[in-house]
């Protein structure tokens, strides 16, 4: 955002102009949503020195020309010429500067106008000390411009001990991609995008690795496979899902109705015998292709999936609920490593599919290198750190697309906001998600969903674009949304399956 603003400043558009047509948007906001409290009890700004601080001036200029008590507190003697001049103008008007640090305990909404996306060193002690307090007497009494003071814009840590805690984070112009990790969270609280209108030729110039924020706004433009209309069921997507164990039998049925809400055509299975032999009184619509054994430890054996004709089917979901063994690589998986590898449909590799992968060693990653279809992987960070030790330290975005550029999978990581990576793509981070829906079993659905749209999306081209990868995370995240307003246990596995089905749209 600061290199699109420079570029703005060179064209010939004053910084005031700019200033001003973003505090005003902001003040607006503002109004609309918090207008009775700052009519029953006014605001304090907290300006800073720079043109965060600006911003924060115009802000109050505005609610005091609306006739809202209003106050300025500026630690600073010092304010760049600009924020010096909107300061001086404030007092003109008889806003009030406050000579001491505002009241924690006040019943004003305090907005944080104090540094922006120029952070790089902590706040002072004291400050912390009055943001710590803040929260502590009046949780929620804060807004932040931009910003909250204390965060980093970039990674979303905090550069010190604290920093303010939001209950809304007011991103000007572009959302800042350290607002969106989940160390940030607790900080930002709610986070609103203020659009500054900037002109498309502009946004052309960023650079093709510049991340996407994806919210569900974008389920409306989402490139949804779409099947030929006559198509019969093989053509409108084959799977194959290879989940559950004696140990984990519900992972199973969780995959296949995450799969089943996908609306593939031929929905096949191969599962532990015992799972295979009632499969039918559960899941009649599910083929059960194959039947298969589990080890002492009660882990799955993939052994006979190498006998399998891979030309009929277009995409397979191999990992949920599989186990592992004690020795993480069960005996009689090697020929099935070796089958799956000239596979030529889309390959899925969730949780222990995924683990089983990483139990290879360093020949995992040859292994994907050498995979003969395309290849989607779906860790968590946990599954993540033990498949690509040397990428786990990254920020999720860069460990992502490092993981991606190496292998030539699309990477979907699994966090409180998912990133979804793939070879020479700017990577997708989910913008929103609920907490309640982190439970156990989403992971199972999600990867599901994905494999039925690969599926489907093979079907109807003969590939798989990432951006299908990056609709299933999005679709599964806004059905859990949407859930969890209606109360944290209502976003369970079953019913996001159930939702996801609902907000699928194909022909």
């Amino acid at each position: 955002m600061a290199a699109l603003e420079q570029q703005l400043f060179s064209s010939g558009l004053p910084v005031e102009a700019l200033m001003e047509k973003a505090a005003l948007a902001l003040a607006t906001r503002l109004l609309e949503q918090h207008g009775a409290e700052l009519e029953r009890h006014g605001a304090v700004v907290l300006v800073g020195p720079g043109h965060n601080g600006g911003d924060g001036l115009v802000v109050a200029r505005e609610l005091a020309l609306r006739g809202l008590a209003v106050a300025i507190w500026s630690p600073f003697e010092r304010h760049r010429p600009l924020t010096a001049s909107h300061l001086g103008h404030a007092t003109w008007l008889g806003i009030p500067r406050l000579s001491q640090p505002p009241d924690p305990g006040g019943q004003a909404l305090w907005i944080d106008a104090l540094f922006g996306i120029g952070q790089t060193r902590p706040p002072s002690a004291q400050l912390q000390e009055l943001l710590a307090a803040r929260e502590q007497a009046r949780p929620g009494g804060l807004v932040a411009i931009d910003v909250p003071t204390g965060l980093c814009a970039d990674r979303g840590h905090c550069l010190g001990e604290t920093a303010a805690r939001a209950r809304t984070t007011y991103c000007l112009g572009l959302l800042k991609s350290g607002l969106i990790q989940d160390p940030a969270l607790a900080w930002v609280g709610r986070l609103e995008r203020i659009d500054l209108g900037l002109p498309p030729a502009l946004l052309a110039t960023l650079p093709p690795c510049q991340p996407l924020a994806l919210d569900a706004d974008d389920l409306q433009q989402a490139p949804w496979p779409r099947p030929d209309p006559a198509a019969a069921k093989y053509g409108r997507g084959r799977l194959l899902v290879v989940a559950g164990s004696r140990r984990f039998p519900g992972a199973a049925s969780l995959a296949l109705a995450g799969a089943d809400a996908s609306g593939c055509g031929s929905l096949q299975a191969a599962l532990p015998e015992p799972l295979a032999a009632d499969l039918w009184s559960r899941a009649p619509q599910v083929v059960v292709r194959r039947a298969l054994p589990c080890n002492a430890a009660g882990h799955l054996q993939l052994g006979a999936l190498a006998g399998e004709d891979g030309s009929r089917l277009d995409a397979l979901v191999l990992g949920p609920g599989l186990g592992h063994g004690p020795d993480g690589n069960p005996s009689g998986d090697s020929e099935a490593w070796e089958w799956l590898q000239q596979f030529p449909g889309l390959l899925l590799l969730d949780a222990d599919g995924l683990n089983r992968l990483a139990g290879r060693g360093d020949g995992a990653l040859p292994w994907l290198r050498q995979r003969q279809g395309p290849t989607w992987l779906t860790p968590h960070p946990g599954e993540f750190a033990r498949l690509f030790p040397r990428w786990a330290a990254l920020p999720p975005l860069q460990a992502a697309a490092s993981a991606a550029e190496a292998t030539g999978a699309a990477v979907l990581l699994k966090g409180a906001r998912t990133v979804v990576s793939g070879p020479g793509n700017a990577p997708w981070q989910l913008s929103s998600a609920a907490a309640a829906a982190a439970r156990a079993g989403q992971g199972d659905v999600l990867a599901g969903y994905a494999g039925g749209l690969a599926a489907m999306a093979m079907a109807a081209g003969k590939q798989a674009p990432v951006s299908v990868l990056a609709l299933a995370a999005l679709a599964h995240a806004s059905s859990g949304e949407q859930l969890a307003r209606l109360g944290p246990g209502c976003a369970s596995p079953m019913a996001v399956a159930t939702a996801m089905a609902a907000i699928t749209s194909h022909p």
